[in-house]
Parts: structure tokens; C-alpha cells; sequence
């Protein structure tokens, strides 16, 4: 396998499973073979992020550094991880891999349309308290919509329900935390936990606002990645045959 992209999952894995559906639903393929090439790491004793990270709980570090290593063993090139919170451990992990990574936080950011510059984002406690999105946010001069200190508990309480598999709680809890913010000025929300686009989904025309899925960006600068590649290029002539 050429250029297979390694995802260093498992925080949640339903959000992982989101990944997976997004690389085949994202990436232009005819058949089997014109898919990408993808290795999974999908083990979920990785300790809560944001517990470490506000509450002093155990530190995912290592488990994520032996997974990211495990993936590059088994040949992955490139490593997503599909976890806002996590890529606070992002520059540490980059510096110990041999593969190439793709942040998430710059990929969604990137897919903010020009002109939008009042920006809703919809994260955990710890995501929001470590300022991720919010220091790369003011470099592109966007001014972020958070939910007041009530609303991001209700965040914070629909991303656990979604984890324990209460999607109709969740959207409960969640739901009237996008209003807040779309009536605070918000043009666009970035979705900037990968449980919140499970629970959003196929609800997106009823708030009359545009979304930024953080999975969905994160897969599409991935298949960028391998795209680039020269020899992941398919002749059309060929097409036929190599899908046979």
C-alpha cells in the first residue's frame, strides 16, 4: 500500500466511524480500489482529555504516542486524528513521529469562507479553556462566538450524552446553544468537536446557518495529502481495468 493515511482514533469511536464514512463519501473513487488506503487505530482507553487537561486526570499522552507509533509501523505515512481536544498534545506528537500530520484545527479553519469573520465555535470545556481554536482564530483576524458559561455546560453535557449514545438528549441539550450563538452575530459554526457533527446531522437547513464540520474538513485536506501524490493519480482509460 502506498500513502496510507493512519487515523489515530477511538476519542470517541463513533466519531472514528464518522471519519471512516467521510473518507469514502469525500473521496472521488469509481470502485474499490481508487479509495484511500487507511489504517485505524481505534482503542478507546485513552484517558477523557478533557479531565486531564481541567480536572488533573491521567494524561493521554502515552497512549497517544504508542498508537500514533503503532500506526507508523504498520505503514501509515500520514496521521489524523479525529479529536479537537486532543491535538493539544498535537506539536509534542508531531515532534517524536516519522509520518506526516494534518491538523485539525488548521483544516477547519481554513474552510471558513471569505467574508465570514464572526465565527460560532461549539467545543469542549477543555478545547475552549486551552484557546486551540481561538489563537489560530485571531491570526486569520476572526472573532469567535463562544457560549456563555451556562450554554457550554449544556455542550459539554450533549458531547457526553452523544459519547453514551443519548443522541436525542444531546440534540436537547445542544440545540438551543447554535440558536444562542446565531443570534450573537455567529455567520458560520465551527463544529469543533467531532461528536457535535453526529449530533447536527440532517439538521443543518433548520438553522439558516452555515456549519464547518471539523471531521469533514480534517478527511478533506487528508485526501489533499494524497491526492498529491503523483502515482495515486488514475488514468481514466485505465479506470476500467484497474477496478476489475
Amino acid at each position: 500500500m502506498k500513502h496510507t493515511i493512519g487515523i489515530l482514533g477511538g476519542m470517541g469511536p463513533a466519531a472514528t466511524a464518522d471519519m471512516l464514512e467521510k473518507f469514502v463519501e469525500l473521496r472521488s473513487a469509481s470502485c474499490d480500489q481508487q479509495h484511500i488506503p487507511l489504517i485505524v487505530s481505534s482503542i478507546p482507553d485513552i484517558p477523557d482529555r478533557t479531565a486531564c487537561l481541567l480536572s488533573g486526570g491521567p494524561s493521554p499522552w502515552h497512549y497517544l504516542e504508542r498508537y500514533l507509533h503503532m500506526l507508523e509501523d504498520a505503514g501509515a505515512e500520514c496521521i489524523v486524528i479525529p479529536c479537537n481536544t486532543a491535538h493539544y498534545w498535537f506539536d509534542d506528537l508531531q515532534a517524536v513521529a516519522k509520518a506526516e500530520m494534518i491538523s485539525i484545527l488548521d483544516a477547519t479553519l481554513s474552510e471558513i469562507p471569505p467574508g465570514m469573520t464572526r465565527v460560532g465555535l461549539l467545543a469542549t470545556h477543555a478545547t475552549l479553556a486551552t484557546g486551540l481554536y481561538q489563537k489560530k482564530a485571531m491570526a486569520q483576524g476572526l472573532s469567535l462566538v463562544q457560549p456563555e458559561e451556562d450554554g457550554q455546560a449544556q455542550v459539554m453535557e450533549a458531547i457526553y450524552a452523544l459519547k453514551r449514545g443519548d443522541k436525542s438528549a444531546a440534540q436537547r441539550l445542544l440545540f438551543p446553544q447554535v440558536g444562542q450563538l446565531i443570534s450573537r452575530g455567529a455567520q458560520v459554526i465551527i463544529m469543533g468537536c467531532t461528536e457535535i457533527p453526529l449530533i447536527v446531522a440532517g439538521h443543518e437547513q433548520e438553522f439558516g446557518c452555515r456549519f464547518i464540520d471539523s471531521t469533514a474538513s480534517l478527511v478533506r485536506a487528508a485526501i489533499r495529502w494524497y491526492e498529491s501524490w503523483p502515482d495515486t493519480q488514475v488514468d481514466p482509460f485505465l479506470a476500467q481495468a484497474v477496478c476489475a
